[in-house]
């Protein structure tokens, strides 16, 4: 079925301050992420982005942005960046964050976890200070080593961080979406119930969970739509490179991967395995597209050989 590819032009196009513009030759890209999706909108293409997560020490650091120099060849339309709570990891998250804000137009993640009031502020600010295209505003699960650590924070929910967002700039903001509802929720009524909240309190876009049925993002956006929702619904695409790997954060999301592909993948050595889950990829992501996805948001776990495989393979690159 395909979406109705009107949705994904928000009436407020023009709302917030644009942090800043980058010219390279006669192209230039505007840093704000409604602006892009709808630039690329009416040239009937769709956008193309990748997420990165921060790295842990510097010699991860470095393999990061090696990473992002080889994809930056494929003219991504933006990139995000996950956040790393607490400590060190947080100041990695916004150093890599202030540094790829100056090359691509980037979407810096914030989480509620352990997050006080004026430390989310002091962090929205500093985003704006590295004129970030946008914000997401998720809520985050607590670390192993500290599974208190949501609890902690004066912060509980997403729609309080895109509340406090909104009213302290005028970034955009984005939000998560859970095409099987996220794991905590009561059904995926209630899921649409909080993302019509979110959309209300100002959310310009939302990327989705993985997941691995173009019918579950369709019925998604069909069910937010119907709600009065309409704003743009990105699908993430997590690369089967490394089968264990991604059955494994499939198993820990709640997200279901169809059983002919599990018995497929578990059958299979190694290479074999590869193949099967990329090709599945591929053709997950292209089905998307037709069906009228604004784009795809590629789940890089900072390594550039598969992204660049299915960027290329659904014909976004």
């Amino acid at each position: 079925m395909k979406l109705n590819s009107n949705r994904h032009a928000p009436d407020k196009l023009g709302a917030g301050p644009n942090p800043f513009l980058k010219t390279n030759d006669q192209e230039t890209q505007i840093s704000n992420i409604s602006r892009i999706t709808e630039q690329a909108r009416q040239s009937s293409r769709a956008t193309l982005s990748f997420e990165f997560f921060p790295p842990k020490d510097d010699e991860a650091t470095d393999s990061l942005y090696a990473t992002f120099d080889q994809l930056a060849e494929l003219k991504p339309d933006y990139i995000s960046v996950t956040y790393g709570a607490g400590g060190s990891n947080r100041e990695r998250s916004l150093a890599v964050v202030e540094n790829l804000a100056t090359k691509v137009p980037t979407v810096g993640h914030l989480t509620c976890v352990g997050a006080s009031r004026s430390g989310t502020l002091d962090i929205i600010h500093r985003y704006e200070d590295a004129g970030v295209a946008a914000i997401l505003a998720i809520r985050g699960d607590a670390p192993k080593d500290n599974l208190d650590a949501l609890a902690e924070g004066e912060l509980k929910t997403a729609l309080e961080l895109v509340q406090l967002a909104k009213s302290a700039t005028g970034i955009e903001v984005g939000v998560g979406a859970f095409p099987e509802g996220h794991p905590e929720s009561e059904n995926l009524d209630h899921d649409i119930r909080v993302l019509k909240l979110k959309a209300e309190a100002g959310a310009d876009f939302a990327v989705t969970q993985l997941f691995f049925s173009v019918q579950m993002y369709v019925d998604l956006v069909e069910s937010a739509e119907n709600a009065g929702v309409m704003i743009p619904i990105v699908p993430g695409l997590m690369p089967i490179a490394n089968a264990k790997q991604v059955l494994r954060m499939a198993s820990l999301s709640g997200a279901r991967v169809p059983e002919r592909l599990v018995s497929a993948l578990e059958e299979a050595d190694e290479a074999t395995a590869r193949r099967i889950g990329m090709d599945f990829t591929a053709e997950l992501g292209r089905d998307l597209l037709a069906a009228g996805a604004p784009g795809l948001h590629i789940f890089t776990l900072n390594q550039s050989a598969a992204a660049t495989e299915i960027a290329r393979a659904t014909g976004l690159a």
